[in-house]
């Protein structure tokens, strides 16, 4: 530490921790950041962890890391930005827990905004497939507290501050979410009144199978869909081909591959490996077929049939995924109402079937809400197209986070949200 900064420190003794400080150049002593919403007049920002520094959102999406020319630093309970003034911390209430599932303990944390009361919405969280832990490093979460909701979080088991191996067994991770259901209505009792799930990506697989037994009034979900595993990955091939330039034909033939891809995984790399082969042979110099990749049909055609016979695919296996749930099945036992909120250009959720089955369960009577931004990528994210095909990720669309709040406040979809279109 050197002089100045040690004088600094001597001076503010009983204000600023110095320890982890440093002095910027206009000689104000620099915090270091944490986790939390910081507004000034009607617009707030929410801070994150992302690594070893902290990134943020503004509440119309635009994102970045502090240090950036948006956001320049962090000074005591003050965001300091470029565009707007001070940003001041705003209070809140985080109770940090442990909760048990099968043995497995589970790091959780109820996030609540200052006064909340019976009028309050209480949410909980379905996890995407991502291995990294939720607490104070998912940006959503922060987003609903900020427009006046209470959020419970936790980190999925095998990730972050939580016990156990990391899956993709549905069923297990819809338990696990009751589980976080029932711990986050037990730390908010008397300080919230509806109680419903969101679930982001995978998610949306988790939360329609919790949600009866976690009492939900209402479910929510971003970028989810209502196809299974094996539909998902055939959508992607398509659609990578599609993006490529190439046409129906080649569509067909890589249909084929997709279904003898699904037979090998679900049959435990026993069947279908011979007809592989010899597709493998019929294509070996066909462009397209290199070019495959999809959810896991990609990463089966690059290994040989030897090769998957003896060691199958450690890193899909240890995932012990369940082949056998049927989404649009297990939406027909969801009674409660339900929002779903897609990204119109989906690369690694193609809304296409999702669209058209969620029709249907509506047309069946079940209460469901069908919203669409244009333009955006999973995650919501808005992009710049690169002539080489790939996206250049700008920003989360402005309104998605706003209609999220406003369906799991009063169930009612109020206004029109950016550019999104209702279904």
């Amino acid at each position: 530490m050197n002089k100045l900064l040690l004088s600094i420190c001597f001076l503010t003794l009983f204000l600023v921790a110095c320890s982890p400080d440093r002095v910027n150049s206009a000689g104000e002593i620099e915090a270091a950041c944490r986790v939390g919403i910081f507004e000034s007049g009607e617009n707030f920002l929410v801070l994150t962890r992302k690594g070893d520094g902290f990134r943020y959102m503004f509440d119309n999406g635009e994102t970045g890391v502090v240090g950036d020319e948006k956001v320049v630093a962090c000074i005591g309970n003050v965001v300091k930005t470029a565009d707007f003034a001070d940003m001041k911390a705003r209070t809140l209430r985080i109770t940090n827990t442990h909760f048990v599932v099968d043995d497995v303990t589970l790091a959780g944390q109820l996030i609540e905004p200052e006064g909340a009361n019976l009028k309050t919405t209480l949410i909980v969280y379905a996890h995407g497939s991502e291995e990294s832990g939720w607490l104070e490093q998912a940006i959503d979460p922060y987003h609903m507290v900020a427009r006046g909701m209470s959020v419970f979080v936790y980190d999925k088991r095998g990730t972050g501050l939580s016990e156990g191996n990391y899956t993709q067994n549905f069923p297990q991770l819809a338990k696990d979410l009751v589980a976080a259901s029932g711990e986050a209505r037990r730390l908010a009792k008397d300080r919230f009144g509806r109680f419903g799930l969101f679930g982001l990506s995978q998610g949306g697989w988790i939360a329609p199978l919790a949600a009866e037994q976690a009492k939900a009034d209402f479910i929510a979900v971003g970028y989810g869909l209502v196809v299974d595993i094996l539909e998902e990955d055939a959508a992607q091939v398509e659609m990578e081909l599609l993006q490529s330039g190439y046409g129906t034909e080649v569509i067909s033939e890589a249909k084929k591959v997709t279904d003898l891809t699904a037979l090998v995984a679900t049959s435990g790399y026993t069947r279908g490996l011979e007809e592989l082969d010899a597709l493998r042979e019929k294509y070996r110099n066909a462009a397209w077929f290199s070019a495959i990749k999809g959810g896991f049909s990609g990463v089966i055609l690059n290994m040989s049939s030897e090769e998957l016979r003896l060691n199958g695919i450690p890193m899909f296996d240890r995932l012990n995924i369940d082949w056998s749930l049927v989404p649009i099945d297990v939406l027909r036992n969801v009674k409660v109402p339900q929002l779903w909120v897609m990204a119109g250009e989906d690369q690694e959720a193609p809304i296409g079937k999702t669209i058209e089955r969620l029709k249907t369960l509506r047309d069946e009577g079940l209460p469901i809400e069908i919203q669409v931004f244009p333009d955006t990528d999973h995650g919501m994210w808005e992009f710049n197209q690169r002539s080489d095909g790939s996206r250049e990720y700008t920003k989360v669309t402005e309104g998605f986070y706003d209609l999220m709040a406003d369906w799991a406040k009063n169930g009612q979809v109020n206004k029109t949200y950016g550019r999104s279109i209702e279904y």
